[in-house]
């Protein structure tokens, strides 16, 4: 049985299904960063989650709608590779079990990247410590944190890297050649982005009944084997590009051995910019000036989006390159090589499985919903002057079941979802009214109360960030787990577009303009096949205002 968090979430994972949904959770956590966090003893440490601001309410590891992640990347000076995810638990208390502490060479290069499943995680050095500093850590400029992410003495990372390529001493694989005849995509290609993309991680954690969490590897599962244990997982563009996209088209990602896992093969948000620099051909996606993770106060702010661009190994903005929106909005969406290629790999998508059954039937119009979204949360249709080019079929429970592509510039602008109820059906609900739950590898953007963060609007459409999960230590299936956000008016030059959400019962078609559907009351996960359930996050109003993102 998949042990679901409803909307509201709990204050652990451990709630049973048809437990009643406490108050909506703190979105706004605060990581405390330990001291000396590049060197093996610092990454051996847990990091502790905190609310940022008490009166919120508390943050809880293993509220999988609060989660926080962090993954890191150990490069030696020879060239070998290692990943590590250092453990996050709640201030105050211990791991579930004894954390490993890492082989870290002397004269490696160590980088970290972080991941939230709620909206704005700001990360802060541990008492007497001086850690930021000592690490590296960016989380964005003064008084404008990114919101879901952030990392630390990334540029160096993968400047050493880059300098061990050249002289191939680090060999990057070749993407491959896809089913369909074309490149394998990377996080960089158009056919993968969504509004916000590069962001997240693949950290797995464990979390006990108790609300305590500990490192996902076979001694913790031994200590902790008379326990129900929960699979925690952050949602992250590149959990599904890894997990979802590249099986469907018959790609292999590049992956490293985890030291915390086994030393178990597992790809990471550093592996997919290695191999998307080193193999994605134009057009190229680049983290632009209109994504809502580097605005600053709903402005535009070239010095951000280039702090964010460094911690993924992008070029800053500059030339040819100038971070454009609307060259950004039409190669998306105007590009062959953009979400045009899902709709033309339409029958390879429809044959796998979707990352939740409960927001689109397959991975086809999952990733439909997720670039419909993408569309208006980006501002596309105001930077294009056109309408949204993706029109979303939905069922009386506003899951998408199909979706068709029009060429820009040939779809008439639609206010809302049109919606036919049956008799039994009641009257659609408002979408976006506060958030609602979408699904991996979407995202949002940031929400009020946090810096550079906008309010808000009613009836901006949703993208959902979620995640979804698979016990890589077991080989199987993956098992969708739900995220929430909302979009946010005025960023960017973002429209406030309403969506109208079918009640129970109705029929509705979101037409060529109007924006995804915002399916709010959605809590269900596919079936799991693994031995451990999944934590899901999501679900409904009143859930994770974020950010991003997944």
């Amino acid at each position: 049985m998949v042990l679901t968090v409803v909307a509201g979430g709990l204050a652990t994972a451990l709630a049973a299904n048809n437990a009643a949904p406490a108050a909506a959770p703190n979105p706004n956590c605060s990581l405390i960063i330990p001291a000396n966090p590049l060197t093996a003893q610092g990454l051996a440490t847990p990091y502790q989650l905190t609310a940022t601001n008490a009166g919120g309410g508390p943050c809880n590891e293993a509220n999988a709608n609060q989660s926080a992640f962090v993954e890191a990347a150990i490069l030696t000076n020879n060239g070998q590779l290692t990943l590590y995810d250092p453990l996050v638990i709640d201030q105050g208390t211990q791991p579930a079990a004894a954390t490993v502490t890492p082989q870290v060479p002397a004269g490696s290069t160590v980088g970290i990247w972080f991941g939230f499943n709620g909206t704005n995680l700001t990360l802060q050095s541990a008492n007497g410590a001086n850690a930021l500093q000592q690490g590296n850590c960016v989380n964005g400029t003064q008084g404008s944190i990114f919101g879901q992410f952030s990392y630390c003495n990334a540029p160096a990372f993968f400047q050493t890297a880059n300098q061990q390529i050249q002289a191939n001493m680090l060999q990057v694989p070749a993407a491959g050649t896809a089913k369909d005849g074309q490149a394998c995509p990377t996080v960089r290609d158009f056919s993968v982005v969504d509004q916000d993309q590069s962001d997240n991680v693949v950290t797995h954690y464990v979390a006990t009944g108790n609300g305590t969490t500990a490192q996902n590897n076979a001694a913790s599962k031994a200590a902790l084997q008379n326990q129900n244990l929960v699979d925690l997982a952050n949602g992250s563009d590149n959990l599904l590009l890894t997990q979802f996209i590249d099986p469907a088209l018959g790609c292999t990602p590049w992956t490293r051995p985890d030291q915390s896992s086994d030393g178990a093969a597992s790809a990471a948000l550093p592996l997919d910019e290695l191999s998307a620099a080193a193999n994605q051909q134009a057009p190229i996606a680049l983290v632009p000036l209109n994504d809502p993770m580097t605005v600053n106060n709903n402005n535009q702010d070239p010095n951000k989006a280039n702090l964010y661009r460094q911690g993924v190994d992008q070029t800053p903005i500059g030339g040819a390159d100038n971070g454009s929106g609307t060259t950004y909005c039409q190669s998306f969406f105007g590009s062959a090589n953009g979400i045009q290629r899902v709709f033309k790999d339409q029958a390879m998508f429809q044959n796998a499985p979707s990352v939740d059954a409960a927001m689109a039937t397959n991975l086809f119009t999952f990733l439909a919903m997720r670039a419909n979204q993408s569309f208006t949360n980006l501002g596309c249709g105001g930077l294009l002057n056109a309408a949204n080019p993706i029109t979303l079929t939905m069922n009386g429970n506003g899951v998408v079941t199909a979706a068709t592509f029009t060429p820009l510039g040939q779809t008439t602008p639609v206010a809302a979802a049109s919606c036919t109820p049956s008799a039994s059906a009641g009257a659609p609900t408002a979408a976006g009214t506060a958030s609602a739950s979408a699904p991996a590898g979407m995202s949002a953007t940031p929400t009020a109360g946090s810096a550079g963060a906008s309010a808000p609007a009613a009836g901006t459409a949703p993208a959902g960030v979620g995640s979804a999960t698979a016990m890589a230590s077991t080989g199987t299936a993956p098992t969708a787990v739900v995220g929430t956000a909302t979009s946010v008016a005025g960023t960017a030059g973002v429209p406030s577009t309403a969506a109208a959400m079918p009640s129970a019962g109705s029929t509705c078609t979101a037409a060529a303009g109007s924006s995804a559907p915002a399916a709010g009351s959605s809590t269900g996960t596919g079936a799991s096949a693994s031995p451990m359930p999944t934590a899901t996050f999501g679900g409904g109003t009143g859930m994770r205002h974020h950010h991003h993102h997944m």
